[in-house]
């Protein structure tokens, strides 16, 4: 990755690879705007900050969990915005299957620093 928004992209997906691996919810949620919205691996949609920490906090403590981005692809959309979409695939030390999913983000600068306001992960396997 070489361009702007790409660079971007990747600080904000060490940071948070950072936080899943401890589960750190509040980590993890500072790492969204303030009006984010947040679709995980439920059909419930989380709202702002609190609502990605709630999230977080709901999933199962798993002993040693760990995140991989591939297939990264991002695409500044507008001076204050980035696109980006990748595959996650999620390694939960045998305690159950790898979970690969498909991962969008819409990036928005605020109050100076890029912030994640749409987060949407679906299913890597056709629905039809």
């Amino acid at each position: 990755m070489s361009s702007e928004a790409d660079n971007i992209v990747s600080a904000i997906i060490a940071k948070w690879c950072a936080g899943f691996a401890t589960l750190d919810a509040a980590a993890l949620s500072r790492l969204y705007a303030k009006n984010a919205f947040f679709f995980g691996s439920n059909p419930k949609l989380y709202r702002g900050r609190d609502g990605v920490a709630d999230y977080f906090n709901g999933l199962p403590r798993w002993r040693k969990p760990a995140a991989a981005f591939s297939e990264v692809n991002a695409a500044q959309a507008g001076p204050d915005l980035i696109n980006m979409g990748a595959t996650i695939t999620f390694d939960l030390a045998g305690e159950r299957d790898d979970l690969v999913v498909k991962m969008s983000w819409v990036i928005i600068r605020e109050d100076g620093d890029w912030k994640i306001v749409n987060h949407h992960a679906s299913a890597k396997t056709p629905l039809i």
